[in-house]
């Protein structure tokens, strides 16, 4: 009999033992095997459209930055708060999970990811249209951001009682990150541990890096996705296509964010019909058919003891044994050092996620969508390669604990040496006048001799680049008094009689937009390391699980997961974007200031930026290395204290009598 035809195990429930028999062999009806692996297929595309609308907070996060006027440290808080919903749940569910309906549960939490992504979109809609600061591209009859000698005083924004939208607008934002954590609880949890008991032990490994390769494609259509969305204008279905003067390389320009959220949302619910049709177990994999248990050696009956499904309980019992059983995990030391190794390899994945299209469109003059389009086709895709790489090795290699553990180490150990080179790959600060490159700036600074009679304002920001190739944040601190518009296209083409801009002798012009700097070589270095090192970090990332799933109780791999699942989100994913924001808005060179507020910044100092984001990536991985060595020891250790007990046994009178 083939192995699409094997059945249910000797010690499973269902399986009818024949009487009388003298191995006591078992009578056993076919079934489908094919029933798991569409379970594995459901649960892998499940997770891509979870995580691609999570993700995709992640690729818009400096749009809504942009938009809402938020700083980096609050918008990093926004995209890890979903961790704060998670966290809530996720050990409580994991641990009662052996009880539940894990598939239906499944497809509730789905329902509830899908209604969070809705929310998420809702800003767009209770929020006015987006109005970015009242530049002169296209409104002619608009003269506040160039100079007017005659002005008596600096023109003033109106600052109207916008706090209770605002108010709305991160209530909404953080409700609907909370609730897409509430309902991602149960996915990914069940979904491994339901796996796990119902696959072959060779299979398991395989399936689980499918799972976590189709968790990393989710992110890379986010992305995508981003990049696609972000070409549009955010205010597309409210304002006609002539009303926009911007193009989406302005530094101005705010793409259709809120887009990707609907659109991620319909395929969630979509991908969560199948769960309510899914029973509640299904019959193990097994590779031998029609075996009686004497024919069966010791280590393979131990191992079909474990995967035994046990008793019910009752609802008290389980949580009498909960203390019980969290503290056996947390006393396991190589649970807590891979759980260790874990969180610093999650908290850097969770920083860059969040911040690097930021980065790359701050450290090389990209547009949002040009950033997200190379991380969702280059960074991201590496990642979920390494990802399936190290799950396919786990399963052909056969590896042991420590082997695993050393191909952890030697991954980790290259991924630093690839990450080195990043602190060196990027753009130097531009050259914007009036800015303190040694600290933040402020509004005094940007006025000298040669704009202090225009009465500029520094509340409106629409860049130019002068003839001196300098900066200026408008063409107002350039000293430029004239426009010229193209009447067709009705968008500025250059600025003229800028006082601030001499060039032999004479006074210049000013085109709007950035700089910009001839640094583009460094591009394609910077996401090739950056693509190198995410692949051998990603090889880590199978191994680990099955080190944890290898080294619990077969009754603790729900709630292992759940405990692992909830350090992770405290230690990891929830602190790790607030700590790269704030170490991002520690760069920032001038702030936005909006009604006497400070929101989001708007020039950096590049070459800090790099080194505060570069090196906390370093930080990270170098711990992370550091803590699989660590574990390498502690199973060496292991290995020699249970090798004399192994040899008393071998050579114990009881043994020698049964050879």
């Amino acid at each position: 009999m083939g192995d699409s035809e094997c059945e249910e195990g000797p010690f499973h429930p269902k399986a009818k033992r024949i009487s009388g028999s003298k191995n006591d062999s078992i009578t056993r009806t076919p079934i489908n095997r094919s029933s798991l692996q569409f379970f594995v297929f459901c649960q892998g595309f499940l997770q891509l459209t979870q995580l691609m609308t999570s993700g995709y907070m992640k690729s818009s996060i400096s749009t809504i930055e942009k938009r809402f006027g938020l700083p980096s440290q609050t918008s990093g808080l926004l995209a890890s708060f979903h961790e704060v919903g998670n966290t809530m749940l996720i050990i409580f569910v994991s641990y009662f999970g052996s009880q539940l309906h894990r598939p239906r549960i499944i497809g509730c939490g789905a329902i509830l990811v899908s209604l969070a992504g809705l929310v998420i979109s809702l800003p767009h809609f209770v929020s006015g249209p987006y109005d970015y600061d009242y530049s002169m591209s296209g409104s002619l009859g608009n003269t506040s951001d160039i100079c007017l000698p005659h002005r008596e005083t600096p023109i003033t924004e109106v600052c109207t009682d916008n706090q209770r939208e605002s108010k709305v607008v991160l209530m909404l934002l953080f409700f609907g990150q909370t609730l897409l954590g509430i309902g991602g609880v149960p996915i990914q949890p069940f979904g491994i541990s339901y796996i796990d008991d119902f696959s072959s032990a060779s299979n398991s490994p395989l399936y689980i890096g499918f799972l976590f390769a189709a968790t990393t494609l989710g992110p890379a259509i986010a992305f995508i996705l981003g990049s696609v969305t972000l070409r549009f204008y955010v205010d597309i279905d409210k304002v006609s296509a002539m009303e926009i003067h911007i193009t989406n390389k302005d530094p101005r320009w705010v793409g259709a964010w809120w887009l990707g959220f609907i659109f991620a949302a319909s395929m969630v619910a979509i991908a969560s019909v199948p769960y309510f049709f899914f029973p509640r177990e299904m019959p193990k994999e097994v590779r031998i058919c029609q075996r009686s248990i004497a024919d069966m050696t010791k280590e393979e009956v131990k191992e079909e003891l474990k995967n035994k499904p046990q008793d019910d309980i009752t609802l008290f019992q389980f949580i009498k044994m909960f203390p019980l059983a969290l503290l056996r995990n947390l006393k396991n030391p190589v649970f807590v050092v891979v759980i260790l190794a874990m969180i610093n390899l999650s908290a850097m994945i969770a920083g860059l996620s969040t911040f690097l299209a930021k980065f790359l469109e701050q450290q090389f003059y990209l547009t949002a969508s040009v950033a997200n389009m190379i991380l969702g086709a280059v960074n991201i895709p590496g990642a979920m390669v390494g990802i399936i790489l190290g799950g396919a090795i786990m399963k052909n290699c056969q590896l042991s604990l420590r082997q695993a553990t050393m191909m952890c180490i030697t991954s980790m150990g290259f991924c630093i040496t690839f990450g080195v080179p990043l602190l060196f790959l990027g753009c130097p600060t531009q050259e914007v006048a009036g800015l303190d490159y040694s600290g933040s700036s402020g509004p005094w600074q940007l006025i000298t001799d040669c704009n202090r009679k225009c009465n500029c304002s520094a509340s409106f920001f629409n860049p130019v680049c002068g003839q001196d190739n300098v900066e200026y944040i408008s063409p107002c601190f350039a000293g430029c008094t004239k426009v010229n518009i193209n009447t067709k296209t009705n968008r500025v083409v250059n600025y003229t009689g800028c006082n601030c801009i001499i060039v032999n002798g004479a006074i210049g012009y000013a085109e709007p937009g950035n700089c910009g700097a001839s640094c583009s070589h460094f591009l394609m270095p910077f996401v090739m390391f950056a693509a190198i090192a995410g692949f051998l970090a990603s090889l880590s990332h199978t191994p680990s699980f099955v080190l944890i799933l290898r080294n619990v109780r077969p009754e603790d791999k729900s709630f292992a997961i759940g405990i692992q699942f909830l350090l992770l989100r405290v230690l990891a994913w929830l602190p790790a974007p607030v700590i790269y924001g704030s170490a991002i808005d520690t760069t920032c060179l001038l702030w936005k200031i909006k009604c006497q507020s400070r929101t989001g910044c708007r020039y950096y100092n590049h070459t800090r930026f790099r080194r505060w984001f570069v090196g906390i990536q370093l930080f990270f991985e170098t711990c992370c290395f550091l803590s699989f060595c660590i574990l390498y020891f502690l199973l060496a250790q292991k290995e020699k204290e249970d090798r004399p007990e192994e040899d008393s046994r071998a050579t114990s009178p009881a043994s020698v009598k049964e050879s």
